[in-house]
């Protein structure tokens, strides 16, 4: 298995002759989508999804109703690749996946939440899981988290809370790009240090590196 971060949210995920991309949005690499047997989208903000960078690969799109309603709207020849998802389902995309939560996060009161979904990829025994913007847990044992780090809808303690409650051995950072290196560098200490003596690894690396599986 290899996982690949590309920049903010953007993750792609090889095995088994499959390249799963979660979440090629606006702010990500469009070579991020270079020959992927899949697209996953968690949710309709354009740092999660990018009609032009769906245009940049033939390959099927999986995705909630929401989604797939303005993709429709916005670029109907690639709507003809998407298939909707619900949560609970669990679909083969090339690789088992497990469609997880329904909504976004809470950023204010006045602001209307809008759907998300989460993704529980599994890979060689081993299940990855990726949450788009939402601390929905997985019902579900987690070997690798990618947790969002930084957002207008979180502050780090509920970074940390949901890290722990996922409990998985290795988390990696993801939906970064909204903090500046000082600000993350806060992150990676504070979020390292609640972990200590739990079992749980937590790393972030750059975009474009692979994770240290």
């Amino acid at each position: 298995m290899r996982i690949t971060k590309f920049t903010h949210a953007c993750v792609r995920i090889e095995a088994d002759g499959q390249a799963l991309v979660l979440d090629p949005g606006s702010f990500s690499e469009k070579e991020s989508v270079d020959g992927a047997t899949g697209v996953l989208v968690t949710h309709e903000h354009a740092d999660h999804l990018s009609v032009d960078n769906l245009r940049a690969t033939d390959a099927p799109i999986y995705t909630i109703a929401a989604v797939a309603e303005k993709i429709r709207a916005e670029a109907p020849d690639v709507a003809e690749r998407v298939t909707v998802v619900e949560p609970g389902d669990q679909v083969d995309v090339g690789l088992p996946v497990r469609v997880v939560g329904e909504m976004h996060a809470v950023i204010h009161e006045d602001i209307p939440r809008i759907h998300n979904s989460g993704y529980l990829v599994t890979v060689g025994g081993r299940a990855v899981y990726h949450p788009g913007d939402a601390f929905s847990l997985p019902g579900h044992n987690v070997d690798v988290l990618l947790a969002p780090v930084c957002a207008p809808w979180s502050k780090t303690a509920e970074v940390i809370d949901f890290v722990r409650a996922v409990g998985a051995p290795r988390t990696f950072a993801i939906h970064d790009l909204v903090f500046s290196d000082f600000g993350l560098g806060l992150v990676d200490n504070l979020l390292g240090a609640r972990l200590e003596g739990r079992d749980q690894e937590y790393r972030r690396v750059a975009a474009g590196e692979d994770l240290p599986l």
